[in-house]
């Protein structure tokens, strides 16, 4: 279970970080909503499941799969891209969060 809190804290983060474009600075009400209520979601389902993660992996975990999905939605909806560099760096991040899943001891699995 604590897993999937994980999966839903990062999924409204992702959304929350999203509309933060959309919201133009809070001044777009709906939007700026997407922004509050997601980011409020995202930190309570962290809390869950900070119950059987330890912070530091969950904490690892958020950061590093955020990065990824993040950087992959402002490509899809909003044409941001990235360089070498920065695709090789976010690759980079996404071998650290499956080392950590599939090989660490410390994972809350």
């Amino acid at each position: 279970m604590a897993s999937l809190h994980l999966f839903l804290a990062i999924l409204l983060e992702v959304i929350a970080t999203s509309a933060l474009v959309a919201a133009k600075g809070f001044t777009r009400p709906l939007p700026s909503a997407v922004v509050v209520l997601g980011y409020g979601g995202a930190f309570y389902f962290l809390s869950l499941a900070l119950r059987a993660w330890p912070v530091g992996i969950a904490y690892a975990l958020w950061s590093g799969i955020g990065i990824v999905l993040i950087s992959a939605a402002g490509w899809v909806l909003y044409g941001q891209r990235l360089d070498a560099p920065a695709l090789i760096g976010i690759g980079l991040i996404l071998a650290g969060v499956l080392v950590i899943n599939l090989l660490s001891g410390s994972a809350g699995h």
